[in-house]
Order: structure tokens, then sequence, then C-alpha cells
């Protein structure tokens, strides 16, 4: 369900400068799902990622504990993979959780955070 509801989000993504459409589905500790996509804007940096729509979508409804997250785009020869921003957000909310990283044929592989962003910063590191 959550690979699906990846690539239900990425066909919403609003991308006309790169055309690389992004979609991303996080599973809370809860058990629910959050999407996002990426949404691009002609002054390029204030664009965001998919992975970061569905982790502030989900922050801003309460939830800051995610168990997975599955990532899709269009990109055949490669599983897609967050950028480096997205893995640092994804690392205020734990190291300890999945992400299912997909190709548009279904395949998928599944990556621990703390694979993703090996020695991460995060929140405890400002409590020493």
């Amino acid at each position: 369900l959550l690979l699906q509801r990846s690539r239900e989000a990425k066909a919403a993504a609003y991308c006309p400068y790169s055309r690389f459409a992004v979609g991303a589905a996080l599973l809370t500790a809860g058990g629910q799902i959050f999407s996002g996509c990426n949404v691009e804007n002609a002054c390029y940096s204030l664009g965001v990622c998919a992975e970061r729509t569905a982790i502030q979508k989900a922050v801003s409804e309460g939830h800051t504990s995610f168990r997975a997250m599955a990532i899709a785009s269009d990109r055949e020869d490669d599983f897609i993979v967050p950028c480096g921003a997205c893995r640092q957000v994804m690392r205020e909310f734990g190291r300890d959780w999945d992400v299912y990283l997909t190709k548009p044929d279904g395949t998928y592989i599944v990556k621990r955070l703390e694979e993703l962003l090996p020695l991460s910063f995060g929140p405890e590191d400002l409590r020493k």
C-alpha cells in the first residue's frame, strides 16, 4: 500500500522545469499514511521535494514518529534515492526506519535510514 500511495502522489507532482516527478508516502508509527510530491518553483531554490512534503504534512497534523517511507519516480535505470537535504530532514525523526527505494516496474529495495545517512547529526546531538 505504501508503494502504491507513493506512485499515486507522483502523479500530482508539479515539476514543469525538471520534468522529474517524485512521490513519497510516509507511514507513521500509528499506521497513518501521509503522501507528498515534489513542487518546483521558478526560483529553483524555493522548490520542495516529495519526501519533505510528506514529512511536513505529517508533522503539521501532530505526527513525529515514523516507521517507513516509499519513494517513487519515473527513473527506470536506477532506484530513486532521497537527496541529502531530505535525508537530513528524515533523520530529524530518528534513524531506525525503513526507506523503500523503487523503480516504475514495481521493483524496490529497502534501506534503513541509518544506511542512507551514516554518522548522522540529530536532535540528541544538541543535548550533549
